[in-house]
């Protein structure tokens, strides 16, 4: 196998086995993000294919070297849904829900980074870049350092970094740091997660940080500087603008409104289900509003579409029938026989039809309880040609830092939200079109093209001296 110049290192392959045996691109940002990337350097990518115990030798998927790391089903119990799902999730979004400490979970997870950096090591040329994205892979950027120290390493950390207090109560956290710190070029969302992260690495390291800059002593007694910053993350904003442009999603957007029976306002959630989301304050706050008359039902519809996530872990399970049963509450005190309160659909759609449902929608509640980026925002605001819609937006989200000219609330405040709701539904034409535009220029100049160039450019500044 030819080595390859750049390499990406994610917990996912790129591609979805489809119905015929062969492959297709996966939905979602990063492989959008990094698509034109990986064609123009003729790059790898290494993960897992999706499947437990589906063995794979490496293959090639529209100009990309795509190289399957395999996992057995205790391998996706152990590292997956348990230490990365179970501990590390919970754990880095606030305790929203209790994370789980258990040694057979860590050491999976040890086991199963090192099987991610041994392919990347094979898989890199000499002097290569190698690009690690995410919570699942924290401790594969040291493991390269160590094997391939010829190699210019980034990491990508895609949900929040937590505050020390709060990161403190992980026992491997040492560890954690240490692998993190085999990068070059350490990346977050928010600049308060990067704060963070040098928070922890002065509490538990002491080692010097200034500004961005981390100074990481080596074995060999030199000291290496370590980027630790935030970049945004975004969408590729040109292909919501298309969609919502083509004359079959506006018609599909009129006939959503058509089977909601036609309401003054919908209102719109987009979520996969997760108890980081919100939803469940989004769901008290509606259904309040509609028990003391602010909202009527016949003139309001809450479409709330929740994507189906993690099944196996019994949080999810819970949390599901928490949301499920709320619904029903809601719908069996306030339907009516032509008018639904809230219409919930538990599935995913194409993104096709999500831009349809963002067109129909008046207003877009985004309250998540803590959210790396939340991209359904962006989504929201680059599909809305028209500069009409009102975004209402969390702001423990981290859009938040970007889209100041949303409705902003703090979901954990009921009657902020219902309060911000109200506003969202009454806000005259001028006001959505002044807010729109703004929202809409932020979106449109920082696309993910641009996000992916900022941390490339940063990876080829590491490259050029990371030593001082």
């Amino acid at each position: 196998m030819t080595a390859a110049d750049f390499v990406v290192v994610a917990n996912r392959l790129p591609v979805d086995s489809d119905s015929d045996g062969g492959w297709r691109h996966s939905p979602g940002g990063l492989v959008t993000a990094l698509e034109p990337v990986m064609r123009s350097t003729h790059g790898a990518w290494v993960g897992w294919p999706g499947k437990p115990d589906m063995e794979l030798e490496p293959f090639d998927f529209d100009g990309t070297r795509l190289i399957p790391v395999t996992l057995s089903a205790e391998d996706v119990e152990l590292y997956y849904e348990g230490f990365s799902n179970d501990t590390i999730w919970p754990l880095y979004h606030d305790v929203i829900a209790a994370p789980r400490y258990s040694r057979p979970l860590w050491e999976a997870y040890v086991q199963v980074n090192r099987r991610f950096a041994d392919a990347a090591a094979e898989a890199t040329a000499h002097n290569g870049t190698v690009w690690v994205q995410d919570y699942q892979l924290q401790l594969v950027p040291a493991m390269l350092r160590e094997s391939r120290p010829d190699l210019t390493i980034g990491y990508f950390h895609h949900i929040p970094f937590p505050a020390y207090g709060l990161y403190s109560q992980l026992p491997w956290r040492r560890q954690v740091v240490e692998g993190l710190l085999g990068a070059d070029v350490i990346g977050f969302q928010r600049v308060a997660d990067a704060g963070n992260f040098a928070r922890a690495v002065r509490r538990l390291l002491h080692y010097e940080t200034r500004a961005s800059g981390i100074r990481v002593p080596q074995p060999d007694g030199t000291i290496r500087r370590a980027l630790a910053k935030a970049f945004p993350i975004s969408i590729d904003a040109a292909s919501y603008i298309e969609l919502a442009g083509r004359e079959d999603i506006q018609a599909r957007a009129r006939e959503i409104r058509e089977g909601l029976g036609n309401p003054a306002h919908v209102l719109l959630g987009v979520d996969r289900l997760d108890y980081t989301k919100g939803i469940g304050h989004r769901l008290k706050a509606f259904g309040e509003l509609l028990a003391e008359g602010r909202l009527s039902v016949e003139d309001v519809t809450l479409v709330q579409v929740a994507s189906p996530s993690r099944e196996r872990v019994e949080t999810y399970a819970h949390l599901r029938d928490e949301i499920e049963l709320t619904v029903g509450r809601i719908d069996g005190d306030f339907d009516t026989v032509g008018h639904t309160a809230v219409r919930y659909l538990h599935q995913a759609f194409p993104r096709e039809e999500m831009v349809a449902f963002f067109l129909a929608a008046d207003v877009m509640l985004v309250t998540a309880l803590r959210d790396g980026m939340n991209l359904v925002a962006k989504e929201y605001v680059a599909s809305r040609t028209d500069n009409h819609g009102v975004l209402v937006l969390s702001e423990f989200a981290g859009a938040y830092d970007e889209l100041g000219r949303a409705v902003t609330v703090n979901p954990h405040d009921i009657e902020g939200l219902k309060d911000a709701i109200m506003q969202a539904v009454n806000m005259p034409a001028a006001e959505q079109r002044r807010r729109m535009r703004s929202l809409r220029r932020r979106v449109l100049e920082h696309d993910v093209e641009d996000w992916s160039r900022d941390f490339l450019n940063a990876l080829a500044d590491a490259r050029k001296g990371a030593t001082g």
